[in-house]
């Protein structure tokens, strides 16, 4: 079975699928390996690293042409699937609810298709969830960024010249890279206020010392894993129990986001007009429309005195680490397909094969 390992072409992406060290892994499992020429270069990992470890280094229309699996981390584009041939098995990031013109046209070409963000949430498809992975990382570095935007230090500090009273931070949303978001940010100091339309996340963020902001909750919750998309009458409420810590918040991060919608507005541009003057709004759902009414992806806002990133904050900018995870999500998941002798089960009534396999033999299976 040979593996072919594409370089990212999205702009801005500078992780890798498959790092050197899952590439040896896969070889020493009986895999042929291939890997598009500077792959990894982005990463940190040079094509000798990759042919150090027994893969082989190729270009790009070879690796389309000679693997029987192609895999990356963001989805297939117009480009790729000229290259794609028939009976092909694609792995990456499809985001298949919200892109159904290009699982047409993955099926119109006569291969396979998972979607590794279709991954479902259960407790034996963790180590291969590459949403977890990735979020735990953005949510870190979140916290970095707006630690070096702010214009305050988070810790409180006793000083000759007097005290430096520790800032407050925000966090929406208390999924994967919430949890992250308040360990970091409670490791610098800070003092860390969090809320969640799902209650069973109260317990987990005071666990890691945030105050929840309670939310009157009357029926709204989790889905699968993921927060549902919360009535008018919740947001509202919501909005009146959180106003006091945002209005207060030197530090906001908003990580809400709904599969296959676009995300709540959980900030209003009435609301950041009466934001501290120097506040800062990372917002990590931007790519689907953003959680503050004012985010625009991939730009800086200032408005009323606030200043709003819009990001995936991705994971992209600590490349090095999140290829690393990734690349063991992507291990695990293979592991999980095939047999000992490398060929795939095909057990398409097992959850995890069902959750991610949208495409099967040209046939779509999920829209």
């Amino acid at each position: 079975m040979k593996i072919g390992i594409l370089k990212e072409t999205q702009k801005g992406e500078k992780r890798v699928s498959i790092s050197p060290n899952i590439a040896k892994l896969l070889i020493a499992k009986g895999f042929e390996v291939s890997v598009e020429e500077d792959a990894g270069t982005s990463s940190s990992f040079k094509n000798s690293d990759y042919e150090f470890v027994g893969a082989i280094v190729k270009k790009r229309e070879a690796i389309f042409k000679e693997s029987n699996i192609l895999i990356k981390i963001n989805p297939f584009d117009e480009e790729d699937l000229k290259l794609v041939e028939k009976g092909q098995i694609l792995m990456s990031q499809l985001y298949y609810l919200s892109n159904p013109a290009l699982i047409e046209a993955i099926a119109a070409k006569g291969v396979t298709a998972f979607s590794m963000d279709a991954m479902p949430r259960i407790s034996r498809a963790q180590d291969m969830d590459v949403l977890s992975s990735q979020s735990n990382l953005a949510g870190y570095k979140a916290v970095i960024v707006g630690a070096n935007e702010m214009t305050k230090i988070f810790p409180l500090m006793m000083t000759a010249a007097g005290t430096i009273i520790p800032s407050k931070v925000l966090i929406y949303g208390i999924g994967v890279a919430g949890l992250q978001a308040i360990a970091t940010a409670k490791r610098l100091g800070a003092v860390v206020m969090a809320t969640d339309i799902r209650m069973e996340t109260k317990e987990q963020a005071e666990s890691l010392g945030a105050k929840f902001i309670m939310v009157d909750n009357t029926g709204e919750e989790s889905e699968g894993g993921y927060a549902k998309e919360a009535s008018e009458d919740y947001a509202q409420r919501q909005k009146e129990a959180v106003n006091k810590s945002l209005f207060d918040a030197d530090l906001v991060i908003t990580t809400a986001m709904v599969p296959g919608r676009k995300a709540p507005v959980l900030i209003t541009e009435e609301q950041v007009k009466q934001m501290k003057n120097g506040a800062i709004i990372i917002d990590l759902a931007a790519l689907q429309g953003g959680n503050c009414e004012l985010s625009k992806m991939g730009e800086t806002v200032i408005k009323h005195g606030v200043k709003i990133i819009g990001t995936t904050m991705a994971p992209e900018s600590v490349s090095t680490n999140a290829s690393e995870l990734y690349a063991k999500n992507m291990y695990n998941f293979l592991m999980h397909l095939t047999d000992e002798n490398n060929a795939f089960k095909w057990e398409l009534e097992e959850e995890i094969t069902d959750g991610t396999l949208i495409v099967h033999e040209g046939k779509i299976r999920k829209n």
